[in-house]
């Protein structure tokens, strides 16, 4: 009996030291877990943008028609405020385009030409869209401003006239959050100015202007 109480005692003692010298098991997984980056619409921002544009021009009776097509390019401002997954703001730009169409004819022997041109367009208008992460889809609406030019040449003299007045716009598109700060958009815009009357050679030219704008753009957003 007393050697079998020394042999627990030897045990018990030696139990810890015999622990120490065995491997270390695997360590447990303390990774962080990965962080949700979360995106946020709010605040100014302020880029440029191109695409192209195919307008129409008619006389107030729509009997008479001509396309003016062309390259579109400026730049935009505007300011969001996001409230869970809704984004509303208002943005404006301004554009430079080349859209335009040249009619040559001849009337009494005499050739002469008509150029017509859109030289420049802004708009104001308000988005209304949905968040879904670093993705935006978004209707827009609002007013525009555009420069509707008719220019007439004939026996080597040429005139012209321009005429800027208030229109409606309308589209929608898409924006994407690829970097912090940064977003690219793709979007359509109709616009419309109703009627416009210009005078080429003291006589009273009236029409038109529908026009159709596809673009993408870059946004910096502060």
């Amino acid at each position: 009996m007393k050697y079998l109480r020394f042999a627990a005692l030897a045990v018990f003692i030696s139990a810890p030291a015999i622990a120490a010298d065995l491997p270390a098991g695997p360590s447990p997984d303390v990774r962080a877990p990965a962080q949700v980056v979360a995106y946020s619409w709010s605040g100014f921002y302020a880029g440029f943008n191109a695409g192209y544009g195919w307008g129409r021009v008619s006389d107030p009776t729509d009997t008479f028609h001509d396309n003016l097509d062309g390259f579109v390019g400026g730049g935009q401002v505007g300011a969001n405020i996001q409230n869970g997954a809704f984004v509303g703001g208002i943005e404006a730009d301004f554009q430079g385009t080349t859209q335009r169409n040249t009619f040559n004819g001849t009337l009494a022997g005499i050739a002469f030409s008509i150029e017509r041109s859109v030289p420049w367009f802004g708009t104001v208008r308000g988005r209304l869209g949905g968040a879904f992460g670093p993705h935006l889809i978004y209707l827009t609406g609002g007013g525009a401003f555009g420069n509707f030019k008719v220019e007439g040449c004939a026996l080597g003299v040429c005139v012209s006239d321009n005429d800027s007045k208030f229109a409606w716009t309308a589209g929608g598109g898409w924006e994407w959050m690829f970097a912090p700060k940064w977003s690219a958009k793709v979007e359509y815009l109709y616009f419309d100015t109703g009627n416009t009357t210009v005078t080429l050679f003291g006589v009273p030219v009236s029409g038109t202007l529908r026009d159709h704008i596809v673009r993408a753009g870059i946004n910096f957003h502060f």
